[in-house]
């Protein structure tokens, strides 16, 4: 019994860390072309040139340190920073250990402005740095912390499927992924020309073949008619699923859909909370449930989400943020899909790897990630609570 005393009290962490210092950074990712889905044919939104990152760093006592992130597209970058830094201050001085805790009280902190939305966007940057820095002192990635079902993952790509695309490159951008070992290819759909998407489609799937996996978004640009109309359209082309057919708040005609056709239905990625993904779950209305940790409010509340996709059977494919998600989809028990999205590797001095069509889990410590040189000549804002010794 004395040996084995001795060896929970050689352990690295120590139960008595406390949170020392805290720094929070704006920064404005540029992309390399304005990129266009329906929303912007439809007129909904203007064409995406960059990314919003808050980025949250957290530094212990003992000297630990964990990295965390969260994002917003066009608008509410600012406002996740700013609200970030009303509430970074609750963290100083709390046990890093204490995730569920402390989230709760960063929740609580912001409780006038919801549980939702912005509020916990902020909150998601925290809570992805707490579990970045808990793997650190186990050793472990963070796949393995959370209790990895497989060393890689099924992985698919988004980026080189834009509506803004033309056909002939969209046909070299699918024999890039190829090349490069991902595993499928989604193209974004919801034209205002319907015959446009089929023929885009069509087109695509004759150049894969008919058995390589392939995915359509309309990203929530059709009424519920025209989506009965396309997706009796898409069942000839076998796809993996039709991605986003009605506003991503529309449960009962997602599940309308689900119900009717052979297809799977997608959706999931633009809801910001536990109980919105709740009500797509109990009531069938997707068959790949897609959560956004960041959005959800970091991975704390992804696990949960997780939690109930497994209990009632669904599918899983987690959105964007690959440099993320590759370690939460390791986890889940039913092999899932990985968006493949570059846009983020110039924050980052590491590389994920794909082979095979699929995503290789990183083994390095925590996330396995350090940000570049490059983010400091993006860094609008920043911001440090506590202080550094």
């Amino acid at each position: 019994m004395a040996m084995q005393n001795s060896v929970l009290l050689d352990t690295p962490s120590s139960d008595g860390d406390k949170i020392e210092w805290v720094k929070i950074s704006l920064v404005f990712l540029p992309l390399a072309n304005p990129i266009s889905d329906a929303k912007v044919l439809t007129g909904r939104q203007k064409p995406m040139t960059e990314i919003a990152m808050l980025f949250a760093e957290i530094g212990t006592q003992e000297g630990g340190y964990g990295l965390g992130f969260s994002y917003s597209k066009r608008a509410g970058g600012r406002g996740q920073f700013e609200h970030a830094k009303e509430i970074a201050p609750t963290l100083i001085g709390e046990n890093p250990s204490d995730i569920s805790k402390i989230w709760t009280k960063l929740c609580w902190a912001g409780a006038s402005v919801g549980r939702s939305g912005i509020a916990t966007q902020a909150i998601g940057a925290f809570d992805v740095a707490l579990w970045d820095l808990k793997a650190k002192r186990a050793n472990l990635s963070l796949a393995r912390l959370l209790g990895a079902q497989r060393d890689s993952v099924r992985t698919y790509n988004t980026s080189g499927g834009f509506l803004h695309t033309p056909l002939d490159q969209l046909l070299v951008n699918t024999d890039i992924s190829r090349e490069k070992g991902i595993g499928g290819i989604k193209l974004k759909v919801g034209q205002p020309d319907c015959q446009v998407d089929i023929k885009r489609v069509e087109a695509v799937r004759a150049h894969l073949g008919d058995d390589f996996p392939l995915m359509v978004d309309a990203n929530q640009q059709w009424d519920r008619a025209t989506a009965q109309r396309m997706c009796r359209e898409f069942e000839q082309f076998n796809l993996v699923w039709i991605e986003e057919p009605l506003d991503c708040y529309d449960a009962e005609g997602h599940a309308a859909l689900a119900e009717k056709f052979d297809t799977p239905i997608a959706t999931g990625e633009m809801l910001t909370s536990v109980s919105e993904h709740m009500e797509f779950i109990k009531l069938r209305a997707t068959d790949y449930l897609m959560p956004d940790a960041p959005r959800v409010g970091g991975i704390t509340p992804y696990l949960k989400v997780a939690s109930l996709a497994e209990h009632y059977g669904l599918m899983l494919a987690p959105h964007f943020a690959m440099e993320l998600h590759v370690h939460l989809a390791a986890t889940y028990p039913t092999e899932p899909w990985v968006e493949h999205f570059e846009w983020l590797e110039p924050l980052f001095n590491e590389r994920l790897e794909t082979r095979d069509g699929r995503m290789l889990v990183p083994t390095r410590p925590g996330l396995g990630l350090s940000l570049s040189e490059r983010v400091s000549g993006w860094t609008a804002a920043q911001v440090t609570f506590g202080e550094k010794k």
